[in-house]
């Protein structure tokens, strides 16, 4: 009875190090780990110990007799991944080995203090790594008032598997010497500078906020928008909750067909009474209750052996959605698998192969998978009417019906104050995370970066483990050769600063009253029902219990320990 790893699969190699016979890979020393859409256990070498399963974060991984049944298809997609003979690892497999935490040097001067600006999994991942040492201190920076980033605004909300590593970040945030600094913007309440005044180092984990933008004519008049906000609006961020979804009309096109095109277009035409049941924002539910759409169009410019979206979530997206192609669709995807050998496109070639066709009546709201469209304009004067296509590499004109129009063509890095910036690249320079300063090439004293901002949008949730992990690893040898300057303030001067600046910071209990109001809220239906307004968070976290005498005695003694 092997185990198997299915669609939720966060890429994080923490089942890899488990695992006590080495039957699951790419593991993070090979050369395929940091662009595998998932990993991948070998059926003949899986000694069924279960080990795996407990260090899986996302609940990624069960034996291969209690699969659903729209998770069938990874049983043969784990085998596929193995060369013939089976059981034989990949030339370049040897045992994964276990890279120790980074080894702190003890300084007089008292323990490394580290700030991390931003919340999502490579911030988190980053704190996991630098809190293995006992005595460093680490303080988390967010400028939300609700923690983890894109996994809480852009994960969707019927992945809730995927949602699961938040249960890790949590323990994470209870780790000693982990604080929390929740609605505090860095670059506006507190400056770089005054975080390097009382840390010696500052991370930054900051993601890739800005949606790359479509340049063509009629894109930003109503009707037209990014899937990223979309997805935010769905999942209820604050700073999105009131954006004109439009769903007045029975057909949307989205421009481009990453996953994040995938999920938008299958919330939009899943059940509502089933999204009932998972944390999506109230306003987007009654939304979708009211919806008139009926196709979602997912347009890309390239043929079907392009397909941006990863193999595991086409297998999610046909087991639950009707989706379709139209007749020439079908010929180029035959076409493409005429000539196409690597084994993974073939794997989606030969399910779209299989998809029905645009033509056949729907009889529910459906997905239909367009390809070498290029688009040339929106149409409408004053709101969006459809969108205007080239067929790629022709002069060919299609046009495509469409109340909203929508583009998923990947992000884009933002410009962080007080620090160099890539612009072409979207990306703060750096070498393995210390950020770099393009005019010297030199590292900029106690700065680095982590997850996107760091490499570029690229990767899954777990990619940013390994990622994080390198440049802690740099930042702590940094520190041990006496790179990094002692802070010139008290810990306890930081958290009079913060409050000074910004009196409604929210801690960790101020994050736990969120959270389990949000959980209570969601009753025994729901896994939560998310607050949607910053006051509303607030408010809530107003509601946390006072700390207790003993507990700020404790904190007091700490305190005066960290001097």
């Amino acid at each position: 009875m092997p185990h198997v790893i299915t669609q939720s699969c966060c890429s994080d190699g923490s089942c890899v190090y488990a695992c006590p016979v080495n039957c699951i890979h790419p593991s993070p020393d090979e050369p395929g780990f940091a662009t595998a859409e998932m990993l991948y256990i070998d059926p003949v070498a899986c000694v069924d110990c279960g080990a795996c399963v407990s260090a899986c974060p996302v609940g990624a991984i069960a034996p291969d007799t209690r699969l659903e049944p729209e998770q069938l298809p990874f049983i043969e997609l784990n085998a596929a991944f193995y060369p013939k003979p089976e059981g034989k690892l990949p030339p370049t497999s040897k045992l994964a080995p276990v890279i120790d935490a980074p080894l702190v040097a003890p300084r007089s001067g008292g323990p490394l203090t580290v700030a991390i600006v931003g919340s999502g999994p490579a911030a988190m991942y980053a704190a996991d790594e630098l809190l293995t040492q006992r005595g460093v201190r680490v303080n988390v920076f967010e400028r939300l008032p609700t923690p983890y980033g894109l996994v809480r605004a852009g994960v969707a909300p019927d992945h809730q598997s995927t949602k699961r590593v938040t249960r890790l970040f949590d323990r994470i945030a209870r780790l000693p010497g982990f604080s929390f600094y929740l609605n505090v913007d860095v670059g506006t309440d507190v400056t770089h500078a005054d975080l390097l005044a009382h840390h010696h180092a500052v991370l930054y984990a900051v993601g890739a906020p800005n949606d790359r933008r479509l340049d063509i004519d009629g894109m930003g008049r109503p009707g037209t928008g990014t899937a990223t906000e979309v997805v935010a609006w769905i999942n209820g961020h604050p700073e999105f909750t009131d954006l004109p979804v439009d769903l007045s009309h029975e057909r949307v096109v989205i421009v481009g067909n990453g996953n994040v095109a995938l999920d938008v277009a299958r919330i939009l035409t899943t059940e509502p009474d089933a999204l009932a049941r998972t944390d999506i924002s109230d306003h987007a539910l009654v939304a979708l209750r009211s919806s008139k759409v009926t196709e979602v169009v997912i347009a890309a410019r390239r043929g079907p052996a392009h397909s941006a979206f990863t193999l595991p979530e086409l297998i999610g997206l046909t087991s639950k959605c009707d989706v379709v192609l139209d007749e020439t669709d079908h010929e180029l995807v035959i076409r493409d698998l005429a000539t196409v050998t690597d084994p993974l496109t073939r794997n989606k070639l030969e399910i779209l192969s299989k998809l029905g066709h645009g033509s056949t009546p729907a009889t529910r709201p459906r997905i239909r998978l367009a390809y070498q469209l290029t688009p040339s304009r929106v149409l409408g004067d004053q709101r969006a009417h459809g969108v205007e296509f080239t067929v790629t590499g022709t002069v060919e004109v299609r046009r495509i019906d469409a109340g909203l129009v929508l583009t998923s063509i990947g992000y884009r890095g933002k410009a962080i104050r007080d620090l160099p910036f890539d612009d072409s690249a979207a990306v703060v320079p750096n070498d393995g995370g210390r950020v770099i300063d393009p005019a010297s090439g030199e590292a900029v004293r106690g700065s680095y970066v982590a997850g996107w901002i760091k490499r570029g949008p690229t990767g899954f949730i777990g990619t940013n483990k390994s990622c994080a992990g390198e440049t802690v690893h740099n930042l702590v040898a940094d520190y041990n050769a006496g790179a990094l300057a002692d802070p010139v303030s008290r810990p306890a001067a930081l958290d009079k600063l913060v409050r000074s600046r910004r009196p409604d910071v929210i801690d960790a209990a101020g994050w736990s009253a969120i959270d389990d109001a949000e959980i209570a809220r969601g009753g025994e239906r729901r896994p939560r029902d998310k607050f949607t307004t910053v006051q509303a968070m607030l408010a809530a976290a107003a509601a946390a219990p006072a700390p207790s005498m003993r507990e700020r005695m404790r904190e007091r003694m700490l305190a005066g320990l960290r001097r």
